[in-house]
């Protein structure tokens, strides 16, 4: 694969994920009560368990995408 073409997978995938992660965060914020019941629900855990699960999901999805897409598009864009 060509280092322009490796450049750009990691520049659009670095989009979508942080389109997903916005989407997610939004979801979490405007929808909490209805989601935590469902969870809550499903995985018989307790509410306050699970804004502390939304969290951490959050935080370990933004360090992935920083681990996984940008930091590498910027070396990528840095050497060509």
């Amino acid at each position: 694969m060509e280092l322009e073409n490796l450049t750009l997978l990691l520049g659009w995938a670095s989009v979508i994920n942080i389109g997903i992660l916005l989407l997610s965060t939004l979801g979490l914020v405007c929808l909490r009560k209805p989601i935590t019941r469902v969870h809550a629900r499903i995985f018989t855990l307790n509410e306050q368990d699970l804004g502390r699960a939304y969290f951490q999901y959050l935080a370990q999805y933004k360090i992935a995408i920083l681990i996984f897409n940008i930091t590498p598009y910027f070396a990528l864009k840095i050497i060509s």
